[in-house]
């Protein structure tokens, strides 16, 4: 969990029709410094952050924040030595993770954590 994330679209378009693509939106243009990638990795050894496409999942308020579950598939690769012999691809995994979401809705502050599921 990053501190000063802020998601302040999302938490003005909460209960609004916009809600879920303005909070996809802005989780897309996040990366590697404010979100769980590397420790969702599950095929992979370094995530990449130029892809990434996230889905809501759930979403609820409960006493002025608002908890959102999400998934986020986005791209990783098995990291090598970068010797000239290396046999290990560079090529592309596809990895998912889902990612637990607190929004505070006046102030737009987030805190984002990996699920443990």
């Amino acid at each position: 969990m990053k501190p000063g994330l802020r998601l302040p679209k999302s938490a003005q378009a909460w209960r609004t029709p916009d809600f879920s693509q303005t909070l996809k939106r802005e989780l897309e243009a996040l990366g590697l410094d404010e979100l769980p990638l590397q420790q969702g990795l599950s095929a992979s050894s370094v995530a990449l952050d130029d892809w990434m496409q996230a889905i809501i999942l759930s979403s609820k308020e409960t006493s002025g924040i608002i908890h959102i579950h999400a998934g986020l598939f986005y791209t990783g690769v098995v990291a090598g030595c970068s010797c000239a012999d290396d046999p290990t691809p560079l090529e592309r995994e596809n990895e998912y993770c889902e990612i637990l979401i607190r929004l505070d809705h006046a102030s737009g502050e987030a805190e984002i954590s990996l699920t443990q599921e």
